[in-house]
């Protein structure tokens, strides 16, 4: 029998003894992926000079992505810390050592890199240290230096022991190590042939882009809207001073679902790069090489504009996640109705909104309702008085406060995997109401 997500989590509650060292929430966010485990779960605790440490954890084979959840005196580290950076210098010294002995990869100059060692891994590191010294202002980041070695020191000795008593779980996780490896030589691969005869290594910027005549990237903006239509009213209503235009040609890429060659090739993707200035996947982050230091999403208020949202929030957060971390990432809202009773108009961003405004009239008062279907409905004028302006537009600005989180939501509902969205809709269907559906 394959265990599933409630076997996981009574399984580590019992060798995490009873699951004290690590809140029930920690366990809550890995039911989405862990339901192919390689191995049965790595768990083990020790003490050394007055520092304890429990660690658990597990590779899956259905999972590309890693999740590692700190804990420090039951805090959960938000931002990892010692005994994060402990783990994981640990599990791939380890593993690349166990590779030699095992001579899996016969080239001397190759060895695997964490991304690789810890693909697939959902991990749990819980530490009880007398004196804890957290960093950041929101401290949620475990700062003690001896915490490191004490985490780096237990997790060899017990991973090497478990690992060699068990030949067949070394075989899976080398195994889904090295494939990591060759991927990723693949995507460089690729990346490299791309980088060399595509458009990113042009310096023009795409057709479609109408700029804006600022050069000061954190005074400048970009609107992202779908469509020649709404990049039509868009570009006439904007500040051309601060305010760029980039109009896409219909949904982009999913690029959960894509290899790195599939989204260098895409026209869409290359103009995103192109027109924001992020360079290639993979490279550190450099906000200076940003064009525009917020990047603004504006799509239709229906079922097609949230679709194509989504898609543009994951090619930023698989992309560049950085983008989040600097906020420079706004989602821009634009009114659902335009309310004219007699001379004075009146825009409404959502039903209760219209229901208040409604309700402030006579009863017997006469207006007129208009409905907006899509951006391309608004006139330049009422788009910048409504959604590009600054004074009264309303803007989200997005943030990912939960990495770990974050990831799994997108790897579920973004994935390749449809049991997992068929669940989610089957469990919700009883919630909507079919008068609010957008047919």
């Amino acid at each position: 029998m394959v265990p599933t997500a409630t076997h996981f989590t009574c399984g580590l509650e019992e060798k995490l003894h009873s699951g004290r060292m690590v809140p029930p929430v920690a366990c809550k966010g890995l039911d989405v992926i862990l339901d192919k485990p390689l191995h049965d779960i790595v768990a083990f605790r020790k003490e050394v000079d007055g520092i304890t440490v429990d660690v658990a954890l597990q590779w899956c084979s259905d999972s590309y992505t890693d999740m590692m959840l700190g804990y420090a005196n039951s805090i959960r580290t938000i931002d990892g810390g010692t005994h994060i950076d402990g783990m994981k210098a640990s599990l791939t010294r380890t593993i690349n050592n166990l590779v030699k002995k095992s001579k899996a990869i016969k080239e001397k100059d190759i060895s695997l890199s964490g991304e690789h060692v810890r693909e697939g891994l959902t991990c749990i590191v819980s530490v009880k240290v007398p004196n804890p010294e957290f960093e950041g202002q929101t401290k949620t980041r475990l700062g003690n230096p001896e915490v490191r070695r004490v985490v780096d020191q237990c997790v060899q000795e017990h991973l090497t022991e478990y690992l060699e008593l068990h030949p067949d779980t070394l075989d899976s996780i080398l195994s889904k190590s090295l494939n990591a490896l060759k991927a990723a030589m693949a995507a460089k691969r690729a990346r490299e042939l791309v980088r060399t005869k595509s458009v990113l290594k042009s310096s023009s910027l795409p057709g479609k882009l109408a700029d804006c005549s600022c050069t000061n990237p954190e005074e400048s903006e970009i609107f992202i809207v779908e469509g020649d239509s709404a990049g039509g009213s868009a570009k006439q209503g904007r500040d051309r001073r601060f305010q760029a235009i980039l109009p896409l040609r219909g949904k982009i890429l999913n690029i959960e679902r894509k290899d790195e060659a599939a989204m260098y090739k895409n026209e869409e993707i290359q103009n995103l790069i192109l027109a924001l200035g992020l360079g290639v996947k993979g490279e550190d982050f450099k906000k200076e090489a940003l064009r525009y230091h917020k990047i603004i999403i504006l799509t239709d208020a229906d079922v097609d504009g949230a679709h194509i949202r989504t898609l543009l929030l994951t090619f930023f957060f698989r992309y560049q996640k950085a983008l989040f971390d600097e906020g420079c990432i706004y989602v821009g809202v634009p009114p659902l109705y335009k309310v004219e009773r007699g001379k004075h108009v009146h825009y409404c961003y959502d039903d209760s909104e219209l229901k208040i405004l409604q309700n402030s009239f006579p009863a017997n008062a006469s207006y007129n309702i208009q409905r907006f279907k899509g951006l391309g409905e608004m006139m330049p004028l009422q788009l910048w008085e409504t959604t590009m302006d600054p004074e009264s537009r309303l803007l989200k600005k997005l943030v990912v406060e939960d990495a770990a989180e974050a990831n799994v939501v997108f790897s579920s509902l973004m994935g390749i995997r449809v049991d997992g969205r068929k669940e989610l809709i089957q469990n919700s269907a009883s919630m909507i109401k079919l008068e609010h559906l957008d047919i």
